[in-house]
């Protein structure tokens, strides 16, 4: 059994965030556990207000789960401000995981900032050496490297590429952003370059897509011999809970994927 744990904001709405996150793991056999960051009031409209957690208290969280629950994996996703960000490098430091996944969480679906602006160089300066692998969208990874969004896969390579050279382990730059009938995705390593096609499912419902892949990479890593097979596993169980979005009924704007598909 894998002990997955996420740190991450919550979402009232239920389709992204620590709810996500432990729907994810539940899916994919993992035993899941919570660090909230932040709380939002937040629906498929959008968010309408957030209320981070006092840095001193996620430290709390954090060390009270490491002290006690073996953790095979992490995914870190929003966390709001730069005190956070530094409590949560402060707990990685500490107690040293196997793995962690960092999700560099932004902006929200519908536009509305889930990272102040001061707090993006805390992520670049101290979460990125911590990581096993990053998953920036382009404008994510933009962001951190103080450079234009790529507008093509060379681009996003190469971006990927200056994101290894900062110190980050792995990066698996998301190209949801970009336009065509696909939406590609590139695994970046010391060791290899690797692209993952996939086709681009025609629907609205995609609240939380960011979150999902990235706790499905966390729970899913244990099991698999590399980050090639453990991306490719993580998609497959993502496009799956896209392709089955419309069958969910939540909210009258953009609703979640469907993460438990295979069963209801």
């Amino acid at each position: 059994m894998i002990n997955a744990l996420t740190i991450a904001g919550s979402d009232s709405g239920g389709g992204a965030g620590i709810q996500a996150d432990l729907k994810t793991f539940s899916a994919l056999g993992a035993y899941g556990m919570s660090v909230i960051t932040a709380l939002t009031a937040q629906n498929t409209l959008g968010v309408h207000g957030v209320h981070p957690v006092p840095p001193d208290f996620v430290l709390a969280q954090l060390n009270a789960v490491l002290a006690d629950i073996r953790v095979d994996s992490i995914k870190i996703g929003m966390l709001a401000n730069v005190e956070i960000v530094n409590a949560v490098a402060q707990g990685l430091r500490q107690h040293q995981p196997a793995c962690v996944v960092l999700d560099t969480v932004m902006i929200a679906k519908g536009g509305h900032p889930l990272l102040l602006p001061e707090a993006i160089a805390g992520i670049r300066d101290q979460l990125l050496p911590l990581a096993d692998l990053i998953t920036p969208n382009l404008p994510e990874a933009a962001a951190l490297l103080g450079v234009a969004e790529a507008c093509n896969e060379e681009q996003m390579q190469a971006q990927g590429h200056a994101l290894l050279a900062m110190g980050a382990r792995a990066v698996l730059m998301k190209g949801g952003h970009l336009g065509g009938d696909e939406s590609p995705d590139w695994l970046i390593t010391p060791a290899s370059t690797t692209r993952f096609a996939a086709r681009r499912i025609a629907t609205k419902h995609t609240h939380g897509t960011g979150c999902t892949l990235s706790a499905a990479l966390a729970a899913l890593r244990p099991k698999h011999k590399d980050w090639i097979a453990t991306v490719d596993a993580a998609k497959s169980y993502l496009l799956a809970a896209i392709a089955a979005a419309d069958q969910l009924q939540v909210g009258q704007g953009i609703g979640p994927v469907h993460h438990f598909q295979a069963w209801w």
